[in-house]
């Protein structure tokens, strides 16, 4: 999937792709076929760098509600002839996760076009999975037919068919269909769902990787092995020398951690550093300047593992470096630094932000650590990262920062943070936002009434609105 285009953060389009709370609040106030032109561009070209980890389902079904919003535009969409043509989930995953919580909210268009899409589109397992959650028992019958018909009547369609049921994240069409008296359904299902069963046995009594007894450098051996085909399996095999390795193997591992392979490097260096030993430093700081990529990233990682006092002490001589040990130095003391680690986490927290941007991965670490260290100073680096980025998740990350650090928080971006993407964030807002604005107030108790609202926010909303709280 190409990285989408994100539009400013200062325009309507630029908002509800960034999943901000304004996004919400502006189409709300946004002519209504300009908002409508706004959300439907976010369903149907997913906004997301990261689909997998981001929500914005709840948040756009929310918003097509609060807009009285067809869904003629996601139809088009999953109706498009791309859709067989394009079958990676990050087409049309948003749109059917769309549909889903619009169906849970009691829209029958959406739940009827759930199950068309079911029997015909590509990402069919995906809509089955949200009718599974919302549909009845007759409405998923319906489908058993349709979806089995995807199946041929031949051995690679009997193991394709025993692939789905036996991957389904929701079970209980499979599980319905199973019980269907005509043998073209539930014989059928009952037979992929044995077979299923029988391919996982399988898999157990044929485990791959080491064997008890190995030695050292047999685990060695089969880290390198396993890089030369192209897979990384450093940290298990780091795991394995904790169950094979003795004493009398130190000096073996330690040499190969200055010099070995490269597999067998990067196991050695994440060993040592699970293990805590401080002579693994030094090794550190000699492979991250290694020529050999996968040696110079395993040797940072391993660093960032390490939870040793000692390791603090470094990171303090190290966060000065221009490198990418320097960034990794700065990242230990956000998230494991004191007080007197605050100057050089806010000095690393801007220039990340000066030359790599409100999106760049380390912002992450450093963002948590100004809020942990409550840098009050911070304030203004973390507000531009909050506007700015265009992960919800590390917008969440600034909010709770600013929670910490920025007094203006409970008055200012905590009340927009009540209507944002992710359910984390509004926890944070439901905590801290300032009750004396009128808007908050609804808001809380609208999501204390919702049963779309994910727990952890209703527990933050009822600590505001409860006996005990004081009264909105």
């Amino acid at each position: 999937m190409f990285d989408p285009f994100i539009a400013p953060s200062g325009t309507l389009l630029g908002l509800l792709q960034r999943g901000r709370g304004d996004g919400t609040l502006h189409a709300l106030a946004a002519p209504r076929p300009e908002a409508l032109a706004a959300l439907n561009h976010c369903v149907v070209s997913d906004p997301r760098h990261d689909w997998q980890v981001e929500n914005r389902s709840l948040y756009y079904a929310r918003l097509y509600l609060d807009l009285d919003g067809g869904i003629e535009e996601i139809e088009r969409h999953l109706a498009d002839p791309d859709d067989h043509l394009d079958t990676d989930d990050s087409r049309t995953g948003l749109a059917l996760s769309v549909l889903g919580h619009l169906a849970s909210y009691g829209r029958d268009d959406a739940l009827a076009l759930l199950r068309r899409y079911a029997a015909t589109g590509a990402n069919w397992a995906w809509a089955l999975d949200e009718l599974a959650l919302r549909d009845d028992d007759a409405g998923l019958r319906s489908l058993a037919l349709p979806v089995l018909a995807r199946f041929p009547a031949t051995d690679q369609g009997a193991a394709d068919l025993a692939t789905a049921v036996r991957d389904a994240f929701e079970p209980r069409p499979w599980r319905l269909w199973a019980d269907d008296p005509r043998a073209a359904v539930g014989a059928r299902v009952r037979a992929a769902g044995e077979q299923g069963s029988f391919d996982r046995w399988q898999r157990q009594m044929r485990p791959g990787g080491p064997r008890p007894g190995w030695s050292v450098q047999a685990v060695f051996d089969w880290a390198q092995q396993a890089l030369e085909r192209g897979s990384e399996l450093h940290v298990p095999a780091a795991r394995c020398l904790s169950a094979v390795a003795g004493p009398d193997d130190l000096p073996l591992i330690v040499e190969a951690a200055r010099s070995g392979p490269e597999g067998a490097r990067c196991a050695a260096l994440h060993y040592l550093a699970e293990a805590g030993d401080p002579a693994v430093l030094d090794l550190i700081e000699a492979a991250a300047v290694s020529p050999a990529r996968t040696v110079a990233d395993t040797a940072i990682a391993a660093f960032e593992r390490m939870t040793c006092d000692a390791a603090v002490e470094r990171a303090r001589r190290w966060a000065h470096r221009p490198d990418a040990l320097g960034a990794s130095a700065a990242g230990v003391l956000a998230c494991r630094g004191t007080a007197q680690d605050a100057p050089q986490v806010l000095g690393a927290l801007r220039e990340a932000v000066r030359g790599d941007g409100p999106d760049a991965p380390r912002l992450w670490t450093l963002v948590d650590g100004t809020g942990r260290l409550g840098i009050a100073c911070a304030a203004p680096v973390l507000r531009h990262v909050y506007r700015e980025t265009s992960s919800s998740h590390l917008r969440g990350r600034a909010a709770r920062a600013l929670a910490a650090t920025d007094p203006s928080f409970a008055t200012g971006f905590a009340v927009e943070c009540l209507w944002d993407c992710e359910e984390t964030t509004r926890e944070v807002a439901a905590l801290h936002a300032e009750t004396g604005d009128i808007r908050v107030a609804e808001r809380l108790r609208r999501l204390a009434a919702d049963p779309a609202e994910e727990a952890e926010v209703q527990t933050a909303v009822r600590s505001r609105i409860g006996p005990d709280a004081t009264s909105l």
